[in-house]
């Protein structure tokens, strides 16, 4: 079985793989503070959810990463507590994906991944692929499987989080939508410019993006906070929560013997 680690700022999102099939996926709260025997300690209670341990079962470990300390840590943790080392999405690992930037080493590592995932999901197509993270990226994948680049901007939590520590009577509300647009109290007008606002953000850049590709793209949405904000969007055709995690998984067979 595959574990496979998706380290945001934010949250860390993990999946076990039987075969192609995901059996199970938890996700816990990000700190680059913790060390290998925490992050162990950690892994171990998820996987004791599903009756599975480090001595047991697990037979791969697959990490991307966008924090750096926390990368160092689990490439530890894998190799002391599981007995092997992962695969880890970095510079010289086999993708199937060319990374047509101009330096290809600045690319996230989950960027990478949830390109893999949309190139196999649209064979063929040019794909926009929209992550709600911390931070919101749209990013374009032509047809041929190459990451052409793409845009990043502040996520729906951290714009949200601005918003009211930069006000004095804005207060903090739920990240929901409210019954309209045009808000009928300071709540429902918050969260429409917050929910609302951030569609038309990533409506418009896909668009953009779309244009710049040549009119067309398929366009996949991931991350945290897609559940929230894709139903607002235009421009969004599918929600694959998974999408990350599931180009983990093919990135692991790529450099790994099945």
């Amino acid at each position: 079985m595959l574990l496979a680690v998706d380290v945001g700022n934010t949250q860390t999102h993990l999946g076990v793989f039987q075969r192609d099939a995901l059996a199970y996926e938890w996700r816990a709260s990000t700190d680059a503070r913790r060390t290998k025997d925490e992050w162990a300690l950690l892994f171990g209670q998820f996987l004791s959810l599903g009756d599975l341990s480090f001595s047991r079962e697990i037979t791969g470990v697959a990490i991307c990463s966008v924090v750096p300390k926390a990368t160092m840590e689990l490439r530890s943790m894998s190799e002391d507590y599981f007995g092997f080392a992962p695969v880890v999405v970095e510079p010289g690992t086999k993708t199937g994906i060319a990374v047509l930037m101009d330096n290809p080493r600045e690319v996230g590592a989950d960027r990478i991944a949830n390109a893999v995932a949309a190139h196999d999901l649209f064979p063929g197509n040019n794909v926009c692929v929209v992550d709600f993270g911390t931070a919101i990226t749209v990013d374009a994948v032509s047809a041929n499987g190459e990451y052409l680049g793409g845009a990043i901007a502040p996520g729906v939590e951290t714009s949200a989080t601005a918003l009211f520590s930069s006000t004095a009577q804005i207060r903090r509300v739920e990240l929901v939508a409210p019954p309209s647009s045009i808000g009928k109290t300071t709540v429902h007008a918050v969260q429409s410019g917050i929910i609302f606002g951030a569609a038309a953000l990533v409506d418009g850049l896909v668009e953009r993006a779309t244009d710049e590709m040549g009119g067309d793209a398929r366009v996949v949405a991931t991350g945290g906070l897609s559940a929230v904000v894709a139903q607002y969007c235009r421009t969004i055709e599918k929600l694959e929560p998974m999408l990350t995690i599931n180009g983990l998984r093919l990135i692991y067979e790529r450099n790994t013997e099945r």
